[in-house]
């Protein structure tokens, strides 16, 4: 079979990693014609150097300078405008973190599925981490009821709301999803030529919630893929693991994700059924002394982040400002 790929890497801070994930898409992209691109998103710590030094043996692998930190979704965008070399569109755009490191055969696997269903938009992969333990990648996409459902942290309502679940825990077999995790992920370049490009006014989480929203209103379903398999640190440039508090850019996500699915009324009724899963959550862990499992200042910062966003000139863009100089990658 034949169908151009462009693999995308964005980097931040991260050059040592970055050049590994590089290697391991050469070997993985071995039979597939196209091309990796390395966009620096404005790292300053002399990555791009580093990057531009340490592709000088990866074949088909050249280094971009995004020039600003403009968030994930903008500098993987450089990335997908700048094309193949010379310019050439490609025919499938295949996004890898810069601490993802698929096996050989997964990107072959998933341009291939594409070909043969020219129905789908996008084909997420299996991830799993160093560990070999298997990462959730694959979800549907969030709603008042799921909003509810993960505040109550209660058996009996996420059974009676199981449609409703954004994790989908991890199929082991081609699965249709409403969206995956951005950190392995091929698209045909004539969907995005339909949906668009990321919206860079989410500077780090929900640009890809937002782009596969897109992708199947225009007509496409994703689809889940087991058989491609990619192996996951995670983390690597946020440091989420170690967060003892969400940053402000993930609650500006969150509203601008919202509110572009339904402006402000939606963006409080979302936020309303949250807290009414909390208030149940409070109230069983007082009667059966259970150990908390909403994160400290996490009601707070919510309700003080969406009353921000309910504002007619409050923007995901005025908190990417904000931001700047935060990763802005996974």
């Amino acid at each position: 079979m034949s169908g151009t790929v462009l693999t995308v890497i964005l980097n931040y801070r991260t050059p040592a990693m970055t050049l590994r994930a590089a290697e391991a898409a050469v070997q993985a992209m071995k039979g597939v014609e196209g091309a990796i691109v390395i966009v620096d998103n404005d790292s300053q710590d002399g990555s791009f150097e580093q990057l531009i030094d340490g592709t000088k043996d990866l074949p088909n692998t050249r280094v971009l300078q995004a020039g600003r930190n403009g968030g994930f979704g903008a500098g993987n965008n450089v990335g997908i405008r700048a094309g193949l070399p010379g310019g050439v569109t490609p025919d499938f755009v295949y996004l890898l973190n810069s601490d993802a490191f698929p096996e050989p055969g997964a990107i072959t696997y998933m341009r291939d599925y594409l070909l043969e269903h020219p129905d789908c938009g996008f084909v997420g992969s299996h991830v799993r981490g160093e560990d070999d333990v298997a990462h959730v990648t694959a979800f549907r996409f969030p709603s008042v009821w799921s909003e509810f459902e993960s505040a109550a942290h209660t058996g009996a309502i996420s059974r009676l709301l199981a449609r409703h679940v954004v994790p989908m825990g991890v199929p082991d077999q081609p699965t249709q999803i409403d969206w995956c995790a951005g950190a392995s992920v091929m698209f045909p370049m004539r969907v995005l030529d339909k949906a668009g490009l990321f919206d860079e006014a989410f500077f780090l989480y929900f640009e890809e919630t937002d782009l596969c929203i897109r992708v199947q209103e225009v007509g496409y379903r994703g689809m889940y893929l087991p058989q491609a398999r990619v192996v996951h640190i995670g983390s690597a440039s946020t440091g989420m693991k170690t967060w003892t508090r969400m940053p402000e850019y993930w609650f500006a996500s969150r509203s601008h994700y919202f509110r572009k699915r339904g402006g402000r009324p939606y963006l409080v009724a979302v936020t309303l059924s949250w807290l009414v899963g909390a208030a149940l959550w409070k109230l069983r862990r007082l009667v059966e002394r259970k150990d908390e499992r909403i994160a400290p200042h996490f009601v707070r910062d919510l309700v003080r982040h969406t009353m921000r966003h309910l504002m007619p000139r409050a923007t995901a863009t005025q908190d990417t400002a904000r931001a700047q100089g935060v990763p802005a990658e996974r």
